[in-house]
């Protein structure tokens, strides 16, 4: 028999795209730092070459860049957080098409798991219209893709990444903050 145990919580993990950075960065990191903690990762400009799926609404070239929050935060909480960045991407909309688009999820010691609005066949209903997509899984020392996992998550730029930013959780953990 199991037993029901609550899980250490996860490292937020914020992927952000868009062609018109200079519209909105400084603005928005001070809204999503207000709401989810100080960053304590960036990542650099990182190009989305793997898709054109966003050109049309964002503009091109598309470049994505890397947020990590601290404090960690349970991970009960992305239905939350999906809900919070829906209403950011919202709120910076310009002539109908969103400036950015913000993809939240959690990072643990084992997984990358996104927050989605969409089902599909692997995801897992959360509640309040959010899903929790499974992205990507880490196994005999490395992120491993997975059937479903986007292209650009499955990329060696992005999994490079994803490393440090585990390393970086790993020892938020044992310093127990």
């Amino acid at each position: 028999m199991s037993h029901p145990e609550i899980p250490r919580p996860g490292k937020l993990f914020l992927s952000i795209l868009s062609s018109r950075w200079e519209l909105f960065q400084k603005e928005l990191l001070c809204t999503l730092s207000r709401l989810f903690g100080r960053v304590d990762y960036e990542s650099p400009f990182i190009p989305l070459t793997e898709t054109d799926y966003y050109n049309r609404e964002l503009g091109t070239p598309v470049f994505r860049r890397i947020y990590t929050f601290h404090p960690l935060v349970e991970l009960n909480r992305l239905p939350e957080i999906k809900l919070a960045t829906n209403n950011l991407e919202q709120e910076y909309l310009r002539d109908k098409n969103r400036l950015f688009n913000l993809d939240p999820g959690l990072l643990t010691l084992e997984r990358l798991v996104l927050g989605t609005g969409k089902n599909f066949t692997h995801r897992i209903y959360l509640g309040q219209g959010i899903w929790a997509d499974l992205t990507l899984i880490f196994a005999r020392g490395d992120w491993v893709d997975l059937p479903w996992t986007f292209p650009d998550y499955a990329s060696e730029k992005i999994k490079a990444h994803l490393r440090e930013i585990r390393t970086n959780y790993r020892n938020q953990l044992k310093k127990g903050c």
